[in-house]
Parts: C-alpha cells; sequence; structure tokens
C-alpha cells in the first residue's frame, strides 16, 4: 500500500498538531552546552504528569470498562505504530511476569508486526486494513477492550482498530497527544494527553511517548488492581520464574503475614508457589487445596477470600 498521493494532505494534517509544532526558541539547541540542553529536556518532561493529571476521570472511566470486561474473560488490547505501538507491546509483555495474567489476556499489536518492535516497516501505520486483519485473527468478542494508542491521534492503523473493534462491539479505549484527535472520536472512551510541542519537532517518542507509557501503565495496573490481582499494594499474583521472583514472592507473602521465614516455606512449598494461596492459608489458618477453593469462589479476590474464610 503507498500513501504517496495523500503526502501534501498529510502535511497540512501535520501543520494542525501541536505534537509537530516547530519551537523558534529552540532552533539553536545544538549549539548550547550539553548539560543546559539536558535541563531544557527536564523541563519539558515536568509538564508531562500535569497534562496526565488533567485526564484523569477519563483514565478511570476507561479502566473500570475494562475491568468489568476482563472480569467475564475479557483481553485488554493494545494497537498502536512506531513508538505507539511499541509502548503496548511493552505494557502487555509485562503484565504476566507482574500479575500472572494468562498468555493472551494482555496484548500488544504493533503496526508491521513483531520485526515493527526493533526496525521500521514501511507503509504499515498507513494501513486501516492491515489492523482489521491483526485484531480478526484475535477473534474479537464483546468482552475484549481495544485500546488505540497514537500521538498524533490520526494514525490509520490505531483510528482502524478502534474502528473495527468497536464496530465487533468491543469496548474502545483511543489515547492520543492532540486535542479533537480522530482517534479520540472513533472510540467509546476518548484520553487526549496533550503535551504540546517536542523538544525535537515532531519527535513523540519524548513527551508524548512518556505521557503514553505513565497511560498505559495506568490502564494496565489499575485495571489489575480492580480484577484482585494485589492485595494492597503488594503483587500477590506474581510469577515467580527466576530466583529474584522466588525471593519476592518470600518477602510479599511476609509483609502480607508478618510469618516466620520457615512457615513462609513451608506455606509457599504447600501451595505450589502461589503467593496468593499462602498467605491465605497463614492468614486464615486453612490448607492449601481449602485456600484454592475460597480463592476460586471469590474470583482470585484474596481480601474477598479471607473474609469468606473468617465468616
Amino acid at each position: 500500500m503507498t500513501s504517496t498521493p495523500h503526502h501534501p494532505d498529510v502535511r497540512s494534517q501535520l501543520e494542525t498538531l501541536t505534537t509537530e509544532a516547530f519551537r523558534p526558541e529552540l532552533a539553536e539547541i545544538d549549539r548550547m552546552p550539553t548539560l543546559d540542553i539536558a535541563r531544557v529536556m527536564n523541563g519539558e518532561d515536568t509538564a508531562v504528569p500535569a497534562a496526565v493529571a488533567e485526564r484523569l476521570p477519563e483514565i478511570a472511566a476507561a479502566v473500570d470498562a475494562i475491568a468489568a470486561r476482563m472480569a467475564r474473560g475479557g483481553r485488554l488490547v493494545y494497537a498502536g505504530a512506531g513508538t505507539a505501538g511499541r509502548l503496548g507491546v511493552l505494557d502487555a509483555s509485562e503484565c504476566p511476569p507482574t500479575f500472572n495474567t494468562a498468555p493472551g489476556q494482555v496484548v500488544g499489536l504493533i503496526a508491521g508486526g513483531p520485526d515493527a518492535m526493533v526496525t521500521s516497516v514501511e507503509g504499515a501505520e498507513d494501513s486501516a486494513e492491515l489492523a482489521r486483519a491483526d485484531l480478526d485473527a484475535l477473534a474479537l468478542t464483546t468482552d475484549d477492550a481495544v485500546v488505540g494508542v497514537s500521538a498524533s491521534g490520526r494514525t490509520p492503523y490505531a483510528v482502524g482498530a478502534v474502528e473495527h473493534a468497536r464496530a465487533r462491539g468491543a469496548l474502545t479505549v483511543g489515547l492520543a497527544c492532540n486535542s479533537g484527535s480522530a482517534l479520540a472520536a472513533a472510540a467509546e472512551h476518548g484520553i487526549e494527553v496533550v503535551t504540546g510541542p517536542e523538544l525535537i519537532t515532531g519527535s513523540t517518542r519524548l513527551k508524548a511517548g512518556t505521557a503514553q507509557k505513565l497511560v498505559l501503565n495506568m490502564l494496565s495496573t489499575i485495571t489489575m488492581i480492580r480484577l484482585g490481582k494485589t492485595y494492597g499494594n503488594l503483587m500477590v499474583d506474581v510469577r515467580a520464574s527466576n530466583e529474584k521472583l522466588r525471593a519476592r514472592s518470600r518477602r510479599i507473602v511476609a509483609l502480607a503475614t508478618g510469618a516466620a521465614d520457615d512457615e513462609i516455606e513451608c506455606a509457599l512449598t504447600a501451595t505450589d508457589g502461589e503467593v496468593k494461596h499462602a498467605i491465605l492459608t497463614l492468614l486464615a489458618d486453612v490448607d492449601g487445596p481449602a485456600a484454592a477453593r475460597l480463592l476460586e469462589d471469590s474470583g482470585g479476590h484474596l481480601r474477598a477470600a479471607l473474609a469468606a474464610a473468617k465468616g
């Protein structure tokens, strides 16, 4: 697919986007001392959390909608191109080790496929058809949530993904870094974090990318809190796949229960290393199978399982 005939139109679109605006006051930045450039860049970055703060109600509404669907067995799917796509893949790939999500429960789609994580795939971001094909391969259901991510808010792959997902009855979220974006308009939940012109003109891996990372962190983390993947601020669903995580598992059980090291080892052994189950055996004085039943009955929510055990 070629986009050559559309170049004048794309250029005029870019000229209206704040993420693409030119900063004349920074036109001599390459002549500044390195430390001064670092100070300017750091000052720019401090504006990002404030821009995110203005969209917290929209972020919270999206989280509640995503969590409701995931509680019914739905998936969280990110779709984007370039930096936005890579950030989605990053967030999705970190959910299994952090929250013990099942493979395929949180998915990152990037225009051009896995190769696009490390190299530019020519024309992929301009294809709404490619987005539709990538989503069709997942066999979307009405319990799934699709988050389109695009700094400009006009990337055809991200907009196409949201439009296709919405037509299929899935929940849709559009995360952009310009106001009045096509992406937010296409989604049921629009989130526009306006981070302004970049230090290097149009380099949206900078402030826009940082903003996207912060919002994706919120979408996945708070959704997992809502789904009972944490107990307080402890990662009780952590998957102990290496020695660091095994040590973290023991520490989490210790923080949650105050139990002695030997008791913790016994509890983790009795529950096959499942942190949540181990905590329940210690706090509710039940055995491994009983803990498993209580957690299954409570949909994996440790607080509810504890209440049921003590009730």
